[in-house]
């Protein structure tokens, strides 16, 4: 088969394996910020502790980043590797919920509304962002379940080689705290 007529099918498997990353670095920032016991206090506090600050910022950049690559590029390239045509966001959202890998097109856009209230809103109240944040750590597990889920079918529909794609990312299991 000519390079052309693999091209999507390259370009998915490429933008499987960034998004592979962002995962494991969403993961990691997810088990360090919700170590923690987040609550309107926690974020009260951020002014005084400059690294739970940072850290915040880390997760909250890399919730964004991992949502935006998958449903901006990851979703659309595995539909043209499907050879099916991707069309507005909200299309193929809806078209990768009824093929399986999206568990419901309408958590998924909450998940953008909230990442754009972690992203664009100044924390102006402490409980109601403590809120997003947690609401967050729910979504962080969608996203790598979606990813597990578009890379199962590129084992079992598109008849890809395990060794072949990038491992599976561990589904995240909350951390218990003492307050």
């Amino acid at each position: 088969m000519s390079s052309v007529l693999n091209l999507p099918v390259v370009r998915f498997l490429d933008t499987l394996a960034i998004v592979a990353k962002e995962g494991k670095h969403l993961a990691y920032s997810w088990n360090g910020l919700f170590a923690q016991g987040i609550d309107a206090q926690w974020v009260q506090q951020l002014e005084m502790h400059p690294d739970r600050a940072e850290q915040l910022e880390a997760y909250v950049s890399r919730f964004g980043r991992m949502q935006d690559t998958t449903a901006d590029k990851l979703l659309p390239r595995w539909l043209l590797a499907l050879a099916e045509r991707p069309g507005s966001q909200i299309e193929t959202l809806n078209l990768a919920e009824r093929l399986g890998v999206l568990t419901s097109t309408e958590k998924w856009l909450e998940a953008r509304n909230l990442r754009n209230r972690l992203v664009h809103e100044y924390i102006t109240n402490p409980a109601s962002f403590a809120e997003d944040l947690l609401l967050a750590k729910e979504y962080s597990v969608m996203l790598i379940e979606t990813f597990n889920r578009i890379r199962q079918d590129a084992l079992t529909r598109m008849g890809h080689k395990p060794e072949s794609l990038p491992e599976a990312l561990p589904i995240l299991i909350p951390v218990f705290f003492e307050s």
